[in-house]
């Protein structure tokens, strides 16, 4: 086999690894994509449920003796 025989072979190899590099590229670029789509949508999910809990928090009585009770009869042990 001749050096330009050789040469054209390798060229080809590397085109045929090109085109599928570039074909795995869109995949992952698609796949990043949708991962980024479902953590913003977790995110948004997370901050509101953070709101919901923070309003039935602010919803509770006032009266802290609760949490002080709480709080004392773990130490008087």
């Amino acid at each position: 086999m001749s050096k330009i025989e050789e040469l054209a072979e390798r060229v080809e190899r590397l085109l045929l690894r090109h085109e599928e590099i570039v074909r795995t590229n869109i995949l992952l670029e698609h796949q990043l994509a949708q991962i980024t789509h479902e953590r913003d949508s977790l995110k948004s999910r997370l901050n509101a449920a953070r709101g919901r809990i923070d309003a039935l928090l602010e919803r509770l009585p006032g009266d802290n003796s609760v949490a002080a009770t709480s709080d004392s009869g773990g130490s008087e042990r």
